[in-house]
């Protein structure tokens, strides 16, 4: 640029010597270009909903576990059609829960923890829903001492995780509830290896020992599940902190 075309932009100069210099050009953004601020908090708060629901479906489908534990053979198919009806209400739940992810811009908090999160209480329904199907399935009339206590187990582990999927939205009173639910599935691991040991202990036909054994494992992988929601809420507590 020549001086004498910045001259006529900025007037003369003023020099040590008494001359004009020029004066400040302040840029002035047009209207169009001013950015307008907006606040990026979260304000989606169906996640919590959602999961809330999850959680309270779970306490459903531990009840209906310890129901047939009392039921008569006769009574069981009504009961596997509460289950089932049960597990689809959950797999509403998840699908509600995986839709509004992939619609959402900013979710409350990682969107990779609230997937493990819906998933995991997902597989703790079909898992309760699986054991009570294999039983009537396998027309088992009577289910092998300890059976009881797994589904004990997981009915409080159930109480628990709807206790907790409210204290979500505020990050708070968890750790309890992931420390008991530790200890819980450390029970049900114990639990397990007991009814092993037992149905492995010749007093059961080898037939009636694989379609046990198939009950007891599905109860025990539900009890896992529970440990993996409950981690997963202890991951989403730390990093939020």
């Amino acid at each position: 640029m020549s001086w004498d075309t910045l001259r006529a932009r900025v007037g003369n100069p003023v020099f040590m010597d008494g001359g004009r210099a020029p004066s400040i050009v302040k840029y002035r953004p047009r209207t169009s270009e001013i950015s307008v601020r907006f606040s990026l908090t979260p304000k989606e708060t169906s996640f919590y909903d959602m999961f809330a629901a999850a959680a309270e479906n779970l306490v459903v489908g531990s009840k209906l576990l310890l129901e047939l534990l009392g039921s008569d053979v006769s009574a069981r198919a009504e009961i596997v059609e509460r289950m089932r009806a049960a597990e689809h209400a959950g797999d509403d739940t998840t699908h509600a829960i995986f839709h509004q992810l992939n619609s959402s811009f900013i979710t409350p908090f990682d969107r990779e923890d609230i997937y493990n999160l819906a998933s995991s209480l997902d597989d703790i329904m079909d898992f309760m829903e699986e054991a009570v199907d294999l039983v009537v399935l396998y027309d088992i009339e009577v289910l092998p001492k300890g059976v009881e206590q797994q589904i004990e187990v997981l009915a409080r582990a159930a109480e628990l995780t709807a206790e907790a999927m409210p204290n979500l939205r505020s990050m708070s009173n968890l750790t309890e509830y992931w420390i008991e639910v530790n200890r819980l599935e450390n029970q049900a691991d114990q639990i397990h290896r007991k009814l092993l040991a037992h149905l492995f202990s010749g007093q059961y036909e080898a037939i009636e020992v694989l379609k046990l054994k198939q009950v007891v494992d599905v109860l025990e992988e539900a009890a896992d599940a529970f440990e993996h929601v409950a981690n997963t809420v202890e991951t989403i507590a730390v990093k939020e902190s």
